[in-house]
């Protein structure tokens, strides 16, 4: 399998990966913009993969709709997100921008240290996830914040995206040792403002439930939960007989 490739299964199209570079696990969802795909799509799917060794598919984190497919593919839920919207009508005001720079190539190193530090194993990204990160979007604002004291040599990072009319903060991710100094808020604000400048109607983020650190601060900064939020799924698979 290649980083991404696109499977087509009679007229269905969904989009594979590797997750966090393992071997045997790969990651299925829906190309976006194109029409849901069936139950018997994912099914076959998933026996494609089979067929390549792997032996856990996993999804993106999905809305209610777009998991219907994959329940009834046999999928189960993994783990279910909060997701939160902004209208971003009322912004919080700017404030330590002289904190944060645009972030260069250079930089994606110490991003994901601080990326590791801040995630439980699961949800860590490896350098092809931040890129994914990074690309998902048409435009995005990949920002860090600075800190020589700190173990990655950097604070925080922040990727947020924008797709017409819908913004999305896609990764935030502050060292541990440095929370509650607003270092994530500076990178929430400073994303959304960029956001608003361009013309965005409404930012959503996702977060894992238990993070409550997370959530406590997208409430503060005006985001709202909304109500169905978001799950990742997965499907235990094996290979198929030779």
């Amino acid at each position: 399998m290649t980083t991404h490739e696109l499977l087509h299964v009679g007229p269905d199209r969904l989009r594979v990966s590797r997750w966090r570079g393992q071997l045997g696990v790969a990651v299925l969802v829906p190309v976006p913009d194109a029409p849901a795909p069936s139950a018997r799509g994912v099914h076959e799917c998933v026996d494609v993969l089979a067929g390549r060794g792997i032996t856990q598919v996993l999804t993106g984190a999905l809305s209610r709709r777009e998991q219907l497919p994959f329940l009834d593919a046999g999928f189960r839920v993994h783990e279910q997100l909060h997701l939160l919207a902004h209208d971003l009508r009322v912004l919080p005001e700017r404030g330590r921008t002289s904190e944060l720079r645009r972030a260069r190539r250079t930089d994606r190193t110490a991003a994901l240290v601080v990326d590791h530090l801040a995630f439980d194993p699961f949800w860590r990204l490896d350098e092809s996830g931040l890129s994914d990160a990074i690309e998902a979007t048409p435009a995005h604002r990949f920002r860090v914040a600075k800190a020589p004291g700190s173990r990655a040599g950097l604070a925080g990072y922040a990727v947020c995206g924008r797709s017409g009319p819908r913004g999305y903060l896609q990764r935030l991710a502050v060292d541990p040792a440095l929370q509650r100094h607003g270092i994530g808020r500076a990178l929430v604000v400073d994303g959304l403002w960029w956001m608003r400048r361009h013309r965005v109607a409404q930012a959503v983020v996702n977060t894992q439930l238990g993070n409550d650190s997370a959530l406590r601060l997208y409430r503060q900064l005006g985001f709202v939960d909304q109500p169905d939020g978001l799950a990742v799924l997965t499907c235990a698979v094996g290979p198929s007989p030779t």
